[in-house]
């Protein structure tokens, strides 16, 4: 039997027509920011439009970075969502809560510089129903994730965990097919790879992305 394809998520949508280019390039997994300083952020109305968009099959993904329960109330009071990623600096606990809340799979992203964060992946795996293996920010960044960043790969080549997990962190449509190749990763995850401009998705550079992981 074949192996399975690579999965791709495409983050920080912010019109209708991103989430169109997103299932006409096949993507598995499309992404909606709900951190207020992202370029990619989006208001409950526009999330819900955006989200609307999405044909049966292609799972929509909430990103909020320590969001307390009343805007996550607020969100999915108005957004159809299938799953949660938290960006934040969410502990385990606060993980379980938020499980326990809105009983929708969660999905942890952690940040990685060095070899000390690759081993905090094992306590989220314990908690997350998915991973998210990302560039740690620089210090004082004012954003989590989408700096475009990458990381040292080989740090987690052919790790794998106790749930499924993502690459993300400055990934391209030059780049994606190495880091795959170098990490065994099964998914992949772009925000400002596949943009013109901050917040500005380009669906060319969404189908060739896809193309290139999946290659």
């Amino acid at each position: 039997m074949s192996e399975p394809g690579i999965q791709v998520k495409i983050c920080g949508l912010t019109k209708p027509q991103d989430m169109e280019a997103v299932a006409a390039a096949g993507a598995s997994y499309a992404g909606l920011n709900f951190f207020p300083k992202s370029p990619r952020y989006v208001s409950g109305a526009l999330a819900r439009e955006i989200s609307l968009a999405a044909p049966v099959g292609l799972a929509r993904v909430g990103l909020f970075v320590n969001a307390d329960d009343a805007q996550l109330d607020a969100v999915l009071a108005e957004v159809p969502l299938d799953f949660l990623q938290l960006h934040g600096a969410e502990t385990p606990e606060r993980i379980e809560e938020i499980r326990a809340r809105y009983g929708l799979p969660l999905i942890k992203a952690v940040g990685v510089a060095d070899a000390e964060d690759v081993s905090k992946l094992s306590d989220y795996a314990r908690h997350a129903d998915m991973l998210l293996v990302d560039a740690k920010p620089p210090k004082n960044a004012e954003l989590p994730g989408g700096n475009g960043l990458t990381f040292d790969w080989r740090l987690i080549a052919g790790r794998r965990w106790s749930v499924p997990w993502m690459l993300a962190g400055g990934l391209t449509p030059d780049n994606v097919a190495e880091a795959v190749k170098l990490t065994g990763a099964r998914m992949v995850d772009v925000a400002s790879g596949v943009e013109s401009a901050p917040g500005v998705k380009d669906p060319e550079m969404i189908a060739r992305f896809t193309a290139a992981a999946q290659g």
